[in-house]
């Protein structure tokens, strides 16, 4: 077996080197540091700059965002500019060109990430809503509060927080509730068959307009929408403010309102109702109003005592028969 001789002069040789190495790239390390900390104030004052501009134009999220990304790619910059200065052998198109299959990996490993921030920006810049808008999407409604590179975050109106990935909300359908200032509403409203039409929708109109929250442009309308089985359908429509709460209070004052005025002029609000007839449609005074179970007869005269006379009829009628019958099969 071969000895192996170790030569302690040839590590402290190699050490030697190292450090030679460290001490002649000490100033480029400090111009790379210097860099570094330049790039990252200049960064900062871009990004705070950029929020400062969006804010005095009402779009604070973007200024936030945009301020951010802008913040990073100096930084990104400045962190390869600095690589080149300690390593000059290293050029920025090698710093580029790595970057770039970098890039791709990066983009498959987080590709739900750049997703949804990419549709975050594009939400920004398009501004189908704003934050403090009531929205709907994806089965959830409340108010928006604030919107992120990732997702877009709503208060729900029962108090509770939903977190909506921004690719989701880009992709799919969404209510703006508050887009506009007034937001209609509607109901249905059955009267009585007999009751005047013209009478009962000049009342809902009335009382309607002078319901507190509802707008007075558009005015209230009623529309006959029904001819039903028990009631006339007429279908009360008016405008509000568009956010949540003057929405459903409104209409809760103009149900009442309107209930109470239809109440008071006599007007018929009937509800369903329904009669079931049962007869056995194999008997033989099926059909003659004078002997059927159901409904009275057409002379006026209670039918219950001819019912119990036809019971008793089809009863001896049985008996008699079944004794025909028996006798008939003793002869036999």
């Amino acid at each position: 077996m071969e000895e192996v001789n170790a030569n302690p002069g040839l590590i402290f040789d190699r050490i030697d080197a190292w450090l030679d190495g460290l001490f002649r790239l000490l100033p480029n390390i400090a111009v790379a540091v210097v860099l570094l900390v330049v790039f990252w104030f200049v960064a900062k004052g871009v990004g705070t700059l950029v929020r400062r501009a969006a804010k005095s134009r009402d779009r604070e999220s973007l200024g936030e965002v945009g301020g951010s990304l802008l913040r990073w790619a100096l930084v990104v910059v400045g962190f390869m500019l600095a690589v080149t200065v300690v390593a000059p052998t290293i050029t920025p198109g090698d710093l580029i060109a790595g970057l770039g299959v970098s890039s791709v990996a990066i983009g498959f490993a987080f590709k739900d990430i750049l997703q949804n921030m990419l549709a975050g920006v594009l939400i920004l810049l398009r501004q189908p809503f704003e934050v403090g808008d009531q929205i709907v999407s994806g089965g959830h409604e409340g108010t928006v509060e604030k919107i992120e590179t990732r997702a877009t975050m709503i208060k729900t109106y029962d108090g509770r927080r939903v977190v909506i990935p921004n690719s989701d909300i880009y992709t799919d359908s969404v209510v703006v509730n508050t887009a506009f200032e007034t937001r209609r509403s509607e109901y249905d409203i059955g009267i009585g068959c007999n009751d005047d039409w013209d009478k009962a929708r000049r009342i809902m109109e009335e009382v309607c307009a002078n319901t507190d929250g509802v707008v007075s442009d558009p005015a209230p309308e009623t529309i006959p929408v029904e001819l039903g089985d028990f009631a006339n359908v007429v279908r009360l429509r008016w405008w509000t403010n568009s956010d949540r709460a003057s929405q459903i209070h409104t209409h809760g004052r103009v149900l009442q309102n309107v209930y109470k005025a239809l109440d008071d002029d006599g007007i018929d609000m009937p509800y369903p109702t329904q009669v079931h007839l049962f007869h056995d449609q194999t008997e033989e005074t099926d059909g003659d109003r004078a002997k059927q179970r159901e409904g009275w007869p057409a002379t006026g005269d209670d039918p219950r005592p001819a019912r119990e006379r036809d019971r008793e009829a089809q009863k001896s009628n049985g008996n008699g028969g079944a004794s025909e019958q028996s006798e008939g099969r003793a002869e036999g």
